[in-house]
């Protein structure tokens, strides 16, 4: 058996990527793993999540998720209750939500999701395990 190691994401803004998914991830039970000037990890068990800052030659070329390369992050939950109260808490912190005319099924009917973006405009997903 396999399970990734890590991911590492490179970011257009670390201060306001850090704020972003260092809110996320704690909430998501992830905790600080590594930090250096350049960037951070959160990790989940054995599995990590690691984002640097692009370098300023490289910035000018956007990140867009149709392109080629990462589409989105997908984050399980237990249950649909808990797919609500993270909807609620996006609305509240006013962050960009995918979809949301088609909430909650926008991936399909008995497929429970919320979708929403981060800073760099990353598609990020979260799903019910159950539907309760």
């Amino acid at each position: 058996m396999s399970n990734i190691h890590h991911i590492e994401i490179y970011v257009s803004d670390l201060t306001r990527s850090k704020q972003f998914w260092s809110w996320f991830l704690e909430k998501m039970n992830y905790r600080l793993y590594q930090e250096w000037p350049q960037g951070f990890s959160y990790k989940y068990e054995e599995t990590y999540l690691v984002f640097v800052q692009t370098e300023d030659r490289f910035l000018q070329q956007k990140y867009h998720r149709c392109s080629t390369g990462l589409n989105h992050l997908a984050f399980s939950v237990e249950s649909s209750a808990l797919v609500d109260y993270w909807r609620q808490e996006l609305v509240q912190r006013d962050i960009s939500l995918l979809y949301d005319e088609k909430y909650p099924y926008a991936g399909g009917k008995g497929y429970y999701a919320c979708y929403f973006e981060d800073p760099d405009r990353i598609k990020v997903e979260l799903v019910a395990n159950k539907i309760i």
